[in-house]
C-alpha cells in the first residue's frame, strides 16, 4: 500500500450539540452495570454545572482526542462547562494543536504490518493513523513559538497560552481546544509537557539556542493549578483516563494545605477508565481510595469502567442538553496569574 492509501479516510469528531442523549441517559440510570454507572456519572457532572460556586477541572489522558472526541472538549470549554484542563502533552499538542494546524488523523487498523507503516512514515495509535512528516511540522511550529519568547522558565500553562495566541492568527482549523481555551481564559496544564511533540520542538529550540533558551517548569505548573483550587469555594473533577493529569489535579488539595490554606476536598469526581486498581494500573487508586489521602469527597463520586470514547459523548451531551451551563459563573482562571 502507498502512503496515500493509508491516509485516506479522516477521523470525524462527534458533535454533542447535534445529538441529545438526555433520554438514553435517564433510561440508563435505571439499568445495571456500566449503564447505571454512566447515568450516575452524567448526573454528577450536571450537579457540578448546577452548583454556583463549583469550579470544574477536566483531566485528559489517553488518545480520545485523536479517536473522535476532540470536538467534545472544544465544546465543553466554549460553553463554559469546564474551567481548567490538565492533560497529557500528546492530547494537547500531537492531537489538538496538530489538527488546528490543518493536519488530520486517519481511520486505520491494528491489523497491519507496523514495519510497513514505519517505512511509509505513518504512525499508529491502535486503529488511528497519523502522518509522521506532519507531526514533525508540528514540532517545528513549537520551535518557532519558543524562539520568539523571552528565554526564561515557563509553566506549561504559559506556553500553551502562547500556542493559543499563535493559533488566533495561523489556525487552519478554528475549533481547537488550545485556541478556544486561550480565548476564554481557561488555563491548560500539561505536567509532563515534554512527553509530546512539544518536547521535540523545545529540544530543537534549546539545541539552537544553547546559551539563552526557555524551559518548562513543572513545579510552577503545580503551584499555579493549586492556586485555582485555593480560589474556588468548591470543585469538581471530570477525569478521562488517569495517569499524571488525574493525580496532578487531585493533589492540589494536599498542596494547598501545605501552603497554609485549608481547602475542602474535591466535592465531585467522575473518572472514566478501563484500568484495574488491583495491580496499581488505575493511577494507583479509585476515587474512594483517594479520599483516604484527603483528595476526593466520596459523597458524589463515580468510577465508570469503560473505554472513554464509548461513554464520554453520552455524558457530555446529557449535560449540554440539560442546559445548566447557561447560568454558570465564568471563572476566567487564566487571569489570576
Amino acid at each position: 500500500m502507498e502512503k496515500k492509501d493509508l491516509l485516506k479516510d479522516t477521523i470525524e469528531h462527534i458533535d454533542i450539540k447535534k445529538i441529545n442523549s438526555v433520554e438514553i441517559i435517564e433510561s440508563m440510570k435505571k439499568m445495571s452495570f456500566t449503564a447505571r454507572d454512566t447515568g450516575r456519572a452524567a448526573e454528577i457532572y450536571d450537579m457540578m454545572l448546577k452548583e454556583k460556586e463549583c469550579a470544574i477541572i477536566l483531566t485528559l489522558a489517553g488518545s480520545t482526542s485523536a479517536g473522535g472526541c476532540m470536538q467534545v472538549y472544544h465544546d465543553l470549554v466554549k460553553n463554559n462547562m469546564v474551567d481548567a484542563v490538565v492533560a497529557t502533552g500528546a492530547s494537547i499538542v500531537d492531537m489538538d494543536f496538530f489538527e488546528a494546524l490543518g493536519f488530520k488523523h486517519y481511520v486505520g487498523t491494528p491489523y497491519i504490518d507496523d514495519n510497513m507503516l514505519r517505512d511509509s512514515y505513518v504512525d499508529r495509535i491502535y486503529d488511528t493513523f497519523i502522518d509522521e512528516e506532519q507531526l514533525q511540522e508540528c514540532d517545528k511550529v513549537i520551535t518557532t513559538i519558543a524562539d520568539k519568547l523571552e528565554p526564561r522558565p515557563y509553566s506549561s500553562r504559559e506556553f500553551i497560552a502562547e500556542m493559543g495566541k499563535y493559533l488566533t492568527k495561523h489556525a487552519k482549523k478554528k475549533e481547537s481546544l488550545v485556541q478556544v481555551a486561550y480565548e476564554n481564559n481557561v488555563p491548560i496544564f500539561c505536567p509532563a509537557f515534554s512527553d509530546s511533540s512539544a518536547g521535540f520542538g523545545l529540544v530543537l529550540h534549546q539545541h539552537t539556542h544553547p546559551d539563552k533558551h526557555l524551559s518548562i517548569d513543572s513545579v510552577k505548573d503545580f503551584y499555579e493549578l493549586t492556586k485555582i483550587k485555593m480560589n474556588a469555594p468548591t470543585s469538581g473533577l471530570l477525569m478521562i483516563g488517569g495517569g499524571v493529569p488525574k493525580n496532578f489535579a487531585q493533589d492540589t488539595v494536599v498542596c494547598a494545605e501545605l501552603l497554609g490554606k485549608e481547602v475542602p476536598m474535591h466535592r465531585y469526581a467522575v473518572q472514566i477508565t478501563v484500568a484495574d486498581v488491583r495491580d496499581g494500573a488505575c493511577s494507583s487508586s479509585t476515587l474512594k481510595e483517594a479520599s483516604s489521602w484527603g483528595k476526593v469527597d466520596t459523597t458524589y463520586e463515580q468510577m465508570v469502567y469503560a473505554e472513554a470514547t464509548s461513554v464520554l459523548p453520552l455524558i457530555a451531551s446529557y449535560a449540554y442538553h440539560k442546559g445548566n451551563w447557561k447560568n454558570r459563573k465564568k471563572w476566567n482562571f487564566s487571569k489570576i496569574y
